[in-house]
């Protein structure tokens, strides 16, 4: 198995496949008015299980899908019946699977790929989808070991963008990048970080039909237009998950030296000792 992507051709050769397990983790943002496991139920790749974000997301914080503690992380995996051994593949319905493919490597384990295209372009080459809930699995043995130095605090996001040891991405979109659109979150104000460089997520996912990621050739292109050097990358966006795109994508033409700003401008933009700046 890719350790980055997999295509639906593979996948449908391995469904059922005991040492497999295919994670559906899709998720939205409070104002799209999305149920996510109301989708699932609706229709998921067969034998998929659900990954809830918001329950493998730290509960004792106001910012939202921050990392948890790796004794809740450990009990979710568990309880989705994934152990050392598990080959693990996570798709969604949009724009999510780089932050849980993130999150199981921040954890321990590499043994994780992300569908491209997601549930559309499986659905799009004509695989068939299943409906209800998922059953529940025999739990699994999972054991969490957090990595060190893979995630930033709005500390190292200050103090790149004071002295520029550090190229800050934002992957949002442009409008909201540029405070022509509210954050998306009740009581987090718009705008960016000034001297943040704003590249998109879209633009790593180019075919926005069926979220298929650019190559790692074209991508490589793309962040040299933004202006990407020899130094470190700190990458960020609205909550966290969307950065995760951007962090993904380095990965995939061989940079280890990014590190993802957990708290996002969820954190910074409720901040009123940060600044902020509006175009």
């Amino acid at each position: 198995m890719d350790a980055y992507l997999v295509e639906p051709d593979w996948l449908a050769t391995e469904l059922g496949s005991a040492d497999l397990v295919v994670l559906d983790c899709s998720w939205y943002i409070p104002e799209a008015k999305k149920n996510a496991r109301k989708e699932f139920e609706a229709g998921h790749i067969p034998g998929a299980r659900f990954f809830d974000l918001d329950a493998a997301s730290d509960q004792d914080t106001q910012i939202v899908n921050m990392l948890p503690p790796s004794a809740l992380f450990e009990a979710v995996a568990r309880d989705l019946g994934i152990g050392a051994d598990t080959r693990v593949v996570i798709y969604d319905s949009s724009y999510v699977s780089a932050r849980v493919w993130w999150m199981f490597r921040h954890f321990g384990h590499g043994n994780v790929a992300v569908l491209n295209g997601g549930i559309k372009r499986w659905q799009a080459v004509g695989r068939p989808i299943e409906t209800g809930p998922a059953e529940r699995p025999e739990p699994g043995s999972f054991i969490a070991t957090a990595a060190s130095g893979d995630v930033a605090a709005w500390t190292d996001v200050r103090a790149a963008l004071g002295d520029g040891s550090a190229v800050v991405l934002d992957a949002r979109t442009r409008e909201r990048f540029t405070g022509e659109l509210p954050s998306g979150y009740p009581g987090v104000a718009g705008g960016h970080m000034p001297g943040a460089v704003n590249l998109p997520w879209g633009k790593l996912l180019p075919q926005l039909g069926d979220h298929t990621f650019l190559s790692p050739e074209d991508a490589r292109v793309l962040f040299d237009e933004h202006g990407l050097d020899g130094r470190p990358v700190i990458v960020t966006c609205g909550s966290g998950v969307t950065a995760a795109i951007l962090l993904f994508q380095l990965a995939r033409i061989g940079r280890s030296d990014v590190t993802l700003y957990d708290g996002s401008w969820h954190e910074w933009g409720q901040r009123d000792d940060l600044p902020k700046e509006n175009l």
